[in-house]
């Protein structure tokens, strides 16, 4: 290899290097929202106790949400209970990873469905699963209430932090909710004019 090379080798891996050490920094900055990366390096700025109360009750409300639409699918066969409860489980395991990049415990870290450590989530999750059951109609009514539920969460975190990779993963799952909420309330409307 001549001198030139090895240079040019040289330069790009130290520019490798110094992108890969900035990474924590950039998830501060201004760039579009990407979800955060499992591998990356705790940001140097600690999270406040009622960002970590936050994303601790996120965790599970997005597992509530997973573990509920994963029953009623079982149950209803309706596919939109399948494709949701896949959203769900992006938006918990992202959750997850900002809780690791934190430092904070993870309180889904057995992940048994319908199980939680907040025991308001655990009564919660028995009686939509006890509405869920008595039609499909009211199975799509849990879905547009634990929607309706989680935009009013989400709206509280996004108001607790000043943190833009809190800020933008708070947006992202509140998009995702509003989506959610659309998509069964359009397809209650359907059913309902089935009947």
């Amino acid at each position: 290899m001549n001198t030139s090379l090895t240079a040019r080798f040289v330069l790009i891996l130290a520019a490798a290097f110094l992108l890969s050490a900035a990474a924590p920094l950039l998830a501060q900055g201004n760039a579009p929202w990407t979800p955060p990366r499992t591998g990356v390096p705790a940001v140097t700025q600690p999270i406040t106790a009622a960002e970590a109360d936050a994303l601790v009750f996120m965790r599970e409300e997005e597992k509530l949400a997973r573990d509920v639409y994963r029953a009623l699918y079982e149950q209803w066969k309706l596919s939109v209970f399948d494709r949701i409860a896949a959203s769900e489980e992006t938006h918990f395991n992202t959750i997850g990873t900002l809780l690791a990049r934190y430092g904070v415990d993870d309180p889904a870290k057995n992940d048994v469905p319908g199980v939680f450590v907040n025991s308001e989530l655990t009564t919660l999750y028995a009686d939509l699963i006890a509405k869920a059951k008595l039609s499909a109609n009211d199975a799509l009514e849990v879905g547009v209430q634990i929607e309706k539920t989680d935009i009013e969460d989400l709206e509280s975190a996004l108001a607790g932090t000043t943190k833009l990779d809190l800020k933008r993963v708070f947006t992202n799952l509140l998009n995702g909710s509003l989506n959610h909420q659309e998509a069964f309330e359009t397809n209650l409307e359907a059913a309902c004019l089935n009947q």
